[in-house]
């Protein structure tokens, strides 16, 4: 089994998962109380990754950090070496590529609380900030870790994309996913199989908190 995949893996998608908590949440609010019209254009494009093929995805992605267009070229002027093919790279494919899954179940969250509540905290005299951490933040708890476990989880088993912008770099950019290719390409089918099974254990594993979290109990109506 490779390890130093795996670390690699569980590094990339515990800083993804980060990131897209604090991209995520702004996002979220926004999507959900903008009046503006074309508010269903930034939904789409948060959306795009989950219809995009994620090869698609990925080579407009190494287009956009590649070493002639003007994201490559001021990275490379500011650390001295490209974007593409590094960790880095990989970091910014996925938040792309996994930030539906962040926004989206933290605005389904948001838009369930009753708005007469935070109406009620701002008629108290508390900011937005406030009203935010008190009051809309508590009471959507359950999606904001449903984002949070969704997209740590999609990252780390994420394969077209890190495929195309990071390659298969030892120790750099080779993900778990990957590894496993390897392994199949190579005929180790016996290394494959302990490491999907790996994934496949800690895939059930995820979708049993997230439905744990978000399940409730049926109703019995007794007359």
């Amino acid at each position: 089994m490779d390890w130093q995949a795996i670390g690699l893996s569980v590094r990339l998608a515990t800083l993804v998962c980060a990131i897209l908590l604090i991209l995520g949440l702004p996002i979220a609010y926004w999507l959900t109380f903008s009046r503006r019209r074309w508010t269903f254009l930034v939904e789409s494009v948060v959306a795009l990754p989950l219809v995009l093929p994620p090869t698609v995805l990925g080579f407009y992605v190494l287009m956009a950090i590649g070493a002639r267009s003007p994201v490559g070229r001021a990275w490379e002027h500011w650390t001295g070496h490209g974007l593409a093919f590094t960790f880095e790279g990989l970091v910014l494919a996925s938040i792309l590529y996994s930030l539906p899954f962040a926004v989206q179940p933290i605005a389904a969250a948001f838009s369930q609380v009753d708005v007469s509540l935070l109406e009620a905290s701002a008629l108290l005299g508390s900011s937005r900030w406030r009203t935010f951490t008190r009051v809309l933040a508590p009471l959507s708890l359950q999606g904001i870790i449903t984002g949070a476990v969704l997209s740590f989880a999609h990252t780390l088993g994420e394969f077209g994309v890190v495929l195309m912008v990071g390659g298969n770099l030892p120790g750099v950019t080779r993900t778990v996913s990957i590894a496993i290719y390897d392994q199949v390409q190579g005929f180790d089918y016996a290394a494959a199989n302990a490491t999907a099974l790996l994934l496949l254990v800690f895939s059930f594993a995820v979708l049993s908190v997230v439905y744990g979290l978000t399940r409730k109990p049926w109703s019995v109506t007794r007359s």
